[in-house]
């Protein structure tokens, strides 16, 4: 197995999707959220967090760097996901277009630097989970939070009565 093809595979795939979706947000929409139910992200929180779901903690396993600053105490569960009321924000699409760029540079720069040897060999466990498991898996988990937000997305332009349909999901 060949675990950089397979994660830089799935990134490239991922992001140009995730792109695509974002050309069908406008700015005006950014501050709807889905009328039942309650702690959901506005349009333009799920755009922000789009746009660091997967470079960004990619960087984390890879480097150790979490962006935390130098001695911070490790976050309690309610403080590490926060409700979506204090999420932040994009402050327009062309922002968060910019963003996931900018977060799929540094996702696949982090794949190339960590090297096929650490993606099979070295362990590696999160400040929200402390298995063990390979980098490489870490890295493809990435790749399914990306995944997962890009989904919530679509479903997002769904419930508008955007004319979206299972081709937009899967990037065609």
């Amino acid at each position: 197995m060949n675990w950089t093809e397979l994660i830089k595979g799935s990134m490239e795939y991922n992001y140009a999707t995730a792109q695509k979706l974002l050309d069908l947000v406008g700015d005006a929409e950014l501050g709807w959220k889905p009328s039942t139910g309650d702690n959901w992200m506005t349009m333009g929180q799920l755009a922000m967090h789009l746009t660091n779901a997967c470079g960004a903690p990619c960087k984390g396993f890879v480097t150790g760097d979490w962006g935390m600053p130098a001695g911070a105490e490790p976050m309690a569960g309610d403080e590490m996901l926060p409700p979506a009321g204090k999420l932040p924000s994009v402050t327009g699409v062309a922002e968060a277009k910019r963003l996931l760029e900018q977060d799929k540079q540094l996702a696949l720069a982090m794949l190339a630097q960590a090297g096929e040897d650490n993606l099979e060999n070295r362990i590696a466990t999160a400040p929200w989970d402390q298995m063990q498991m390979k980098l490489g898996v870490r890295l493809m988990q990435m790749v399914g939070h990306l995944t997962q937000h890009k989904g919530q997305l679509f479903y997002y332009l769904k419930l508008q009565g955007k004319p979206v349909n299972t081709m937009h999901l899967w990037g065609m």
